[in-house]
């Protein structure tokens, strides 16, 4: 980030006045005349002559950087000129609050692991648009489609059990980023969609959703989290449980295959982290690049403070004139 000034040949101008004063005030002599009675006149005169100056000096000053137009330019954003429209599905249903997913030595529930593994994806994408859906009762547009990767990672870590109800939408889900992607016009749409389910709510059966997505170009990749079979201590015993006894994997590999995608299979942070890399891998980023920095004018800070000061000068020289 920096402060240019795009007309700094407006600096010239800052000795313009004492120049002018030099050149065009005359030299008259003066025979000076003091009056016993008003010593303190002349004192307090040399000090309001002396702030009259300094404010109508710096007012000038700050015109002359007014003109030289100062811009604020922020940090450069770089995007590709043919890019991808990718939307990030994600299920948002109660089940997503099931700590089965190791994590760092830990288990951690799958929402927390997905919204580490996820950021770190969006962080690796340039170039592309990426937009978020949520589902569980029904399908929510989160983020639509935008290059702004910051406010995808903000959204996903504000993120929330229960927000949209508690049930699985697959169905809509798809049908929903399916519908955002039609509005584009990017040559590639591709949607990540990641549940630990099966389709239990929405008014859209999945394999129907997917054949409209199909038909629109779109790739689905999907993912199925959830640990699996897990020892779990019960008082004096350990037994099995199956935490991802839900998983609909017949359908997410379904959905994948049909729309030319692959289905993965996520049992810990680790799996899904290598899955985001292998899809990353699979849609690889564009390599030719345009780059533009977001700018803001400054011109009316100095205008606004040499207006101000150039007020304060007339109401201290109202009794001259």
């Amino acid at each position: 980030m920096s402060l240019s000034f795009e007309w700094w040949w407006m600096f010239f101008l800052a000795p313009l006045p004492y120049v002018a004063h030099r050149i065009l005030t005359p030299n008259i002599a003066s025979t000076r005349v003091i009056l016993p009675h008003l010593t303190a006149l002349p004192e307090q005169a040399n000090r309001m002559e002396t702030v009259s100056k300094v404010l109508a000096i710096s007012a000038w000053l700050l015109l002359v950087i007014a003109s030289a137009r100062p811009v604020w330019f922020g940090e450069p954003i770089e995007i590709q000129p043919k890019h991808r429209d990718m939307m990030l599905v994600i299920d948002l249903s109660y089940s997503m609050s099931k700590e089965d997913m190791a994590y760092q030595g830990e288990y951690i529930d799958r929402l927390t692991t997905v919204k580490h593994v996820v950021s770190d994806f969006v962080d690796k994408r340039k170039g592309d648009r990426i937009g978020l859906v949520y589902f569980a009762d029904h399908a929510y547009l989160q983020t639509p489609l935008t290059f702004d990767k910051e406010t995808i990672k903000r959204q996903l870590d504000q993120t929330v059990l229960k927000l949209i109800g508690t049930q699985t939408a697959i169905g809509e889900g798809i049908g929903l980023a399916t519908k955002t992607f039609i509005d584009g016009n990017a040559p590639q749409r591709v949607m990540i969609l990641l549940s630990d389910g099966s389709n239990n709510a929405g008014v859209i059966d999945p394999i129907k959703a997917a054949e409209i997505a199909q038909k629109y170009q779109t790739t689905i990749y999907t993912i199925g989290v959830g640990a699996g079979e897990m020892q779990v201590k019960d008082f004096f015993m350990t037994r099995t449980v199956n935490t991802a006894e839900d998983l609909d994997e017949e359908t997410l590999t379904q959905i994948a295959t049909m729309t030319g995608g692959e289905y993965f299979r996520a049992r810990n942070a680790q799996d899904l982290s290598k899955i985001y890399d292998t899809i990353n891998a699979l849609q690889p980023i564009t390599q030719a690049s345009q780059s533009w920095r977001p700018q803001t004018e400054w011109f009316w800070l100095p205008t606004l403070l040499a207006l101000m000061l150039l007020s304060a000068l007339l109401f201290i020289r109202r009794d001259d004139v």
